[in-house]
This record gives C-alpha cells, structure tokens and sequence, in this order.
C-alpha cells in the first residue's frame, strides 16, 4: 500500500483536488492537520481510522512523532492519507515526511493542494501577477528561522519588485516591514491582510506597508505586498451568505445537495442530522409484493426522492411499470425518477398533497387503481383523497425514518448559527427532541408549509417558507431574509 502526501487547501472543502478525494475515499488511515476542513474526513470510508495529528501555535512540534506514524501505519499495508492544509511542500513540511518514508523503504505519493499563497488573495480579489503592475511574486514565510541555509534578505526583495506574499507573518511584521522599505519599498505601498482565507469566516484587510506593524490581525493571516494589493477584484465576500451561519438538518446521505447550495451562496454550514432513512421494518415484503403486482395499477404516486430511490431498487428497470403511470409531488422527486431514466405523468403547480389531489385525473373506471410507496408514518391526505375520489389506493411502507441524536458538541455549534433549515416535519420533531425547542437558532427556515406547520406544533415561531417548495426555493428564501454578513 500507499502514504498519500495530500494537499487539502487552505480551507474551502471545494479546492480539494480531484486526486485527493480519490485517496481519501480508499483510506484506511487519514493523519490530519488542524488546518485541513474537517468536511473532508468525511470523504474517508466510515471505518478509516482518523488521527488528529494538528499542533498548535506556541505547543510543541513533534514532526517526528507525525514521520513515525506515517512509516509505522505504511509499512503494516495500510492505505495512509496524510491530509494537510495548504500544499504539502508549501511551508507543510511535507519534505521531512517523504524523506523519513524514503529511508524507511515505505512507497509514498505527494497529492498537490491549493496553497494559501495563492487561493487567499484570489478569494479576496487580488491577482498575484497583473498586466502593468506585476509580473513576479515571492512567497515567504514571516518567522526569522524557519530552516533556511541563511536569513531572508527582505532588503533585497524591498528592491526587486514584484508581489511578495507572507505567510505566517504576523507576529513578525515590525520586524521585517521597515527592511522591506529600508531596501526601497515606498512606505504606501498597499498591503492586503486575509485572515481564514476562502472560509466563510474570510476576513480582509486593505492597509499600506508603513500601517501594517499597527494593524487589527491574529494569525492565520497570508499578507499581499505590492501594488496589486491596490486592486480590488472581490467576489466571495459578496456572495449573498457570505459569513452566514446556517445548520442543516437533513439526513446524512442528502445533507450535501442542500449544504452545496447554501456554500455556494457563501453561508457556513453546519451539518446535524436529526434523522437517518432506514428499511421499511417488514424488511421490503409489502414492496417486493407491490413490484409484483406493479403492471395492475393505473397510477404510481411517488410524495418523495426517498421513496423513489428506496422503490426502484426492487425494480429490474422502467419496464416494469408496464402501463401504469406515475405522478410525482415537486420537481426533486421528479429529478430523482430522471436520474432513473423515468419521466412522471404528473406534477402539480404547488409541491403539495392537496396539489397533486386539485390536479390528479378522475378514475378511468370502476377499480382504478394507485399504489403510494411512501415512508412508515406520512400524512393520509393524499391516499384518503384519492380514496374519496374513488379510487383503490395500496400504501406501502417504502422506508423508514429513524431519529438520530446529535452530539453536544455539534449542538453547541448549531446554538451559535444565524439560522436553521428545515426540509421535512419529521426533522423538526426529531430536532425539537434532540435539542429543544429552546435551542432554535432566531432564524427558523422551513421548505414548505407542511414543515413550517410542524415547527409551528412544537411551539416554535417561523421565520420564512421558501416560495418554492424546493432546496432552491429555500436557498433563496435564506439570501432574501439574512444576505451577507458585512
């Protein structure tokens, strides 16, 4: 087997590479940094082992406690993924681990990431080299010794031009700011500051080379020196949720679709699953009859993605619905059937039950038939109306839902968010049961009115329904209330 050196950026979970995720997913060993999103070791198998392996500024570096890890879990066969923030080779010290692989015989391979040098200042919107301003740029470390053959001549790079990009720097600007300008640096020069660059928490600040011994800043901060740091090209801070707090609270499996969304619109996102989508409890026996019994219906009437993906997994393909055609309420459970290369017959205008009743055709004849695989415990509006309309409508019991109880430490975080997402009366009443109605971070957002009812009955006050009943909708309904956080 094989150590894996692997860059994982310097914070946005998304700079991750592409070959970095392949080895995390066949991990069984991840060694981690603190600096590394903790997002990512989710990308590793569930039984990979994790080792916190972070240090902290002013404790101990004991590097070769980490190297001696790293031959001990390689040389046993083991899948090792040794996961650091930044770029390995980028003030990582991902050199001294390849060598103590090397000498012990141990295969290894370095995976690049994204370094801070490079993805803070774009994420604050300064280029590191412009057409007229710059065409080089230096990066550097701030600390006076940091293993190099001689001291950096910063009188020199006063003098050559250029960008000059300092990481881990602030604790040591007065000292090496008045050689730079001692070496011919204008004392305006102007100077960007990023402290947690491409996290939601992304702080920047503009000064010039003279003012920045006084300025406001705690470490980790990557400083831009030069007159590119004039510019001002910045896109992440004004996304419409940037450095918003928002706790997701949809099952594990399908946290990501809503929390890509809320990312992407610049929000920080904390994941607390309520609850988790499990076997309906006779293990599939009403389903598996259902499937055989599947070309005797008329109609096929799928209320959620769940019940569509655990319902088709009992199919060998579309061909066996025969003649009978399928509604769908809302556009995800539309999405999901597509993904299955099945098109509905019907979707309602509102992403409702009463909707799909308003819209759905009269019987074709005595003994119309439909069949609702659908979760343990749902409302019966849908079947009772069709009843009503005289149809003969089977439910079957497609999953379950099962509640899951957060830890107190992802409890805490939630306590501390701008607000909370809901996308289904059962994570409501799994959340209320969990942590409290009391623990409802002030804003309360729910998909529909369905959810926002279920909020309601635990004594709780709404805040916003997404228009749409939709991820989208949500999203949206977020940006509209709260925006960036300035």
């Amino acid at each position: 087997m094989t150590v894996y050196l692997v860059g994982a950026g310097p914070g946005d979970p998304g700079l991750l590479t592409v070959r970095g995720a392949e080895v995390l997913a066949g991990a069984d060993v991840v060694l981690h940094d603190r600096l590394a999103s903790a997002s990512l070791l989710d990308l590793a198998p569930a039984k990979a082992e994790r080792i916190d392996v972070g240090k902290r500024p002013g404790g101990p570096v004991d590097q070769e406690a980490i190297n001696a890890l790293l031959v001990e879990h390689g040389s046993a066969g083991r899948q090792v993924v040794r996961l650091k923030g930044g770029d390995p080779y980028v003030f990582g010290r991902g050199g001294e681990e390849a060598l103590a692989l090397l000498d012990a015989g141990v295969p290894f391979e370095v995976v690049p990431g994204v370094s801070a040098a490079l993805a803070a200042p774009a994420y604050a919107g300064v280029p590191l080299t412009h057409r007229g301003l710059s065409t080089s740029f230096t990066v550097l470390t701030g600390h006076r010794e940091h293993g190099a053959d001689r001291p950096t001549d910063w009188e020199a790079l006063g003098r050559a031009g250029g960008t000059i990009v300092v990481l881990m720097g602030v604790a040591h600007r007065t000292d090496f700011v008045p050689r730079l300008m001692a070496g011919g640096l204008a004392p305006d020069t102007p100077v960007l500051a990023v402290r947690w660059g491409t996290r939601p928490d992304q702080r920047s600040l503009r000064t010039t080379l003279v003012a920045l011994p006084d300025a406001d800043l705690e470490p980790p901060v990557t400083i831009v020196i030069g007159r590119v740091a004039g510019l001002d090209l910045s896109w992440f801070e004004r996304l419409p949720l940037f450095g918003r707090r928002v706790v997701v609270t949809r099952a594990g499996h399908q946290a990501g679709e809503l929390s890509a969304r809320l990312r992407s619109a610049g929000a920080d996102v904390v994941e607390v699953p309520t609850i988790a989508i499990g076997p309906p409890g006779d293990g599939g026996l009403a389903v598996a009859d259902a499937v055989d019994r599947l070309t005797s219906y008329d109609w096929v009437v799928f209320t959620s993605a769940n019940a569509v993906e655990w319902f088709l997994d009992y199919l060998r393909d579309g061909r066996d619905f025969g003649a009978a055609r399928i509604a769908v309420i809302g556009p995800g459970t539309a999405v999901a059937l597509e993904r299955r290369c099945l098109v509905p017959d019907l979707v309602p205008t509102r992403f409702v039950a009463e909707s799909l009743l308003e819209s759905f055709p009269a019987p074709a004849g005595a003994g119309s038939s439909v069949l609702i695989p659908r979760a343990a415990t749902a409302r019966d509006v849908l079947p009772d109306g069709l009843r009503d309309r005289g149809f003969t409508v089977d439910v079957v019991e497609a999953y379950r839902t099962v509640p899951v109880t957060p830890t107190p430490d992802l409890l805490a975080e939630a306590a501390a968010a701008d607000a909370i997402a809901f996308t289904s009366a059962s994570s409501v009443t799994n959340w209320v049961t969990a942590a409290g109605a009391g623990a409802m971070p002030p804003v309360v957002a729910c998909i529909g009115p369905i959810t926002a009812d279920a909020v309601r009955a635990a004594g709780v006050g709404v805040t916003t329904t997404a228009k749409e009943s939709t991820l989208d909708g949500l999203v949206a309904a977020l940006v509209e209330l709260l925006g960036p956080l300035r």
